[in-house]
């Protein structure tokens, strides 16, 4: 793991160890992208002059209250402007609810990044995105292709890549599970359950998080479509890793992960041919890099750094 504790724009390297480091204010904001409304929160640091910013997306179902905000919110006390948004089809924004729209996902972050760009607060050409959990491989996805994107972060991402899925699963497994999402496309199911119940996201440990008061939202919803589980099998972000030669990559992620393999960050960063860095933490659960210390704090100073050094 590299060195963060003495970073200038880490608390400890203030002096402030565990002290917020700039005061912040929230603003809800509302844009669009493709015809889509779309909610967020803008965090703005009490600074003398623009900022840089990033962009926020995060784990699978998330909203802007749980997660993202969470990030958001450090980050902002970090010195950059933030914006933590609800996906289309959650939360707050419009769309079909319920649903993973891959490449909707992505119109969301070019319109975020949008969003940033008009915003007399951020300095100019200095934004970057930052994703967690599935939220990584489409912050990756879309920093691969927007050129606007000056760096890009992922905590605990999943980088999804059909070819590993195919790989672990065989082909015929990985079709067959895909044409059975298929044929209930519209079908809505838990996307956390109790115990052995069917759920998209299953197990215990999404269960620990989603099924508690640890993620109390009044936007989120227990519900997905079936379909959403064709777009996460489907999704492709490790294939976006040679395009990132011109923007610098941060991954953080947890030596133990039974939902985002580690197995893909480590490919993801040996793959971009561009500045990058890996950290490592000590983590016992992907759901650890959510809200649990001092996993959040090590993340959170650790992107801090890495974003100040590279917007």
């Amino acid at each position: 793991m590299s060195d963060i504790t003495n970073h200038p724009y880490t608390a400890a390297g203030r002096g402030l160890p565990g002290a917020p480091m700039t005061a912040i204010r929230t603003e809800r904001v509302t844009f669009s992208a493709g015809g889509v409304d779309l909610v967020g929160d803008l965090r703005l640091p009490d600074l003398p002059g623009p900022a840089p910013a990033v962009a926020l997306t995060g784990p699978f179902t998330g909203v802007k209250e749980q997660v993202t905000g969470l990030y958001a919110e450090r980050l902002a006390r970090a010195g950059l402007v933030t914006l933590a948004f609800d996906h289309r089809g959650f939360g707050e924004s419009g769309g079909r609810r319920g649903h993973e729209d891959g490449e909707g996902k992505l119109a969301d972050l070019r319109s975020a990044v949008s969003l940033l760009g008009g915003r007399p607060e951020v300095a100019p050409g200095r934004i970057g995105l930052v994703g967690v959990c599935l939220g990584g491989g489409y912050a990756v996805r879309a920093a691969a292709s927007d050129p606007r994107v000056r760096a890009v972060a992922g905590i605990a991402g999943a980088y999804n890549s059909p070819v590993w899925f195919a790989e672990r699963m065989g082909v015929d497994a990985y079709r067959g599970a895909l044409g059975g999402f298929l044929d209930r496309y519209d079908e809505l199911l838990p996307a956390v359950a109790p115990g052995d119940g069917e759920a998209a996201m299953p197990g215990a440990e999404p269960y620990a998080y989603y099924g508690t008061s640890r993620s109390a939202s009044p936007h989120w919803v227990n519900e997905v479509t079936r379909g959403s589980l064709h777009s996460l099998m489907t999704l492709d972000a490790l294939g976006a890793a040679p395009l990132l030669a011109a923007t610098p990559l941060l991954v953080v992620h947890g030596r133990a992960d039974a939902y985002c393999a580690p197995e893909l960050a480590a490919e993801l960063a040996d793959r971009s041919p561009g500045k990058k860095e890996v950290i490592w933490l000590d983590c016992r659960e992907h759901i650890d890099l959510y809200d649990v210390e001092p996993y959040v704090t090590q993340a959170a100073d650790a992107t801090a750094a890495f974003l100040h050094d590279h917007l």
